[in-house]
């Protein structure tokens, strides 16, 4: 495991699924990214694969609303989740996507860490932190990008960053808070280290253990 890395520039589109029945088979490793419709959720996975295309963006929120699946090697995925909270869409969608977004998290054993974006201008929004609450309770690991940092000074960028992850210790968990820019590449090298360190933790507890029967 030892200075492995992924590659995130090879992931690939494989299919949108409405739910959790149609998506590849619940095998090997998945990291999710979840956020408010207007977080740059789509930005940010283009970002981190160096792929101008591969989750769609649009200048309207809320056009993910299927689960996207892209696969960066056998068995390691990263999975695109409808986005939350902004929409204009009729109610009876949003109820659809929101059954999606909690049967995929509650039901998915492959799901082994889970990126959370929030605007670094309006973070932790009550949405925001039923999601984080129910990662902390379900101990999965959680990366907050707080994106669109650009629109901030630096110095206001790093408090804001503080607040937020004091703001997470009410959660426990293990939650990792960074700023992130789409546009100016910031925290781009800090996520694909953590998303690499959840990945390849994957793989190695997947390895067989050793038999205790066996004599010493």
């Amino acid at each position: 495991m030892d200075n492995k890395q992924i590659n995130f520039n090879a992931a690939r589109f494989i299919t949108s699924a409405p739910n959790i029945n149609q998506m590849p088979a619940d095998t090997g490793v998945e990291i999710a990214f979840a956020g408010r419709s207007n977080a740059g959720k789509s930005s940010a996975l283009n970002t981190i694969t160096q792929q101008k295309s591969l989750a769609r963006t649009s200048k309207t929120p809320g056009r993910t609303q299927l689960i996207n699946v892209f696969e960066l090697s056998e068995g390691k995925r990263l999975i695109d989740l409808p986005g939350y909270g902004y929409a204009k869409v009729p109610e009876e969608m949003k109820l659809k996507w929101q059954a999606a977004l909690s049967e995929y998290l509650q039901q998915r054993n492959s799901l082994k860490g889970l990126v959370v974006l929030m605007d670094i201008r309006h973070p932790l929004k009550d949405i925001d932190q039923q999601l984080l609450q129910w990662a902390s309770d379900s101990e999965l690991p959680v990366l907050a990008l707080l994106t669109k940092c650009d629109k901030l000074k630096s110095g206001a960028r790093k408090a804001e960053v503080l607040k937020v992850r004091e703001a997470m210790a009410i959660f426990g968990g293990d939650i990792r808070v960074e700023a992130f820019s789409s546009l100016k590449g910031i925290g781009v090298d800090q996520a694909k280290a953590i998303l690499n360190e959840w990945l390849l933790q994957g793989e190695v507890a997947a390895e067989p253990v050793a038999d205790e029967g066996e004599g010493i």
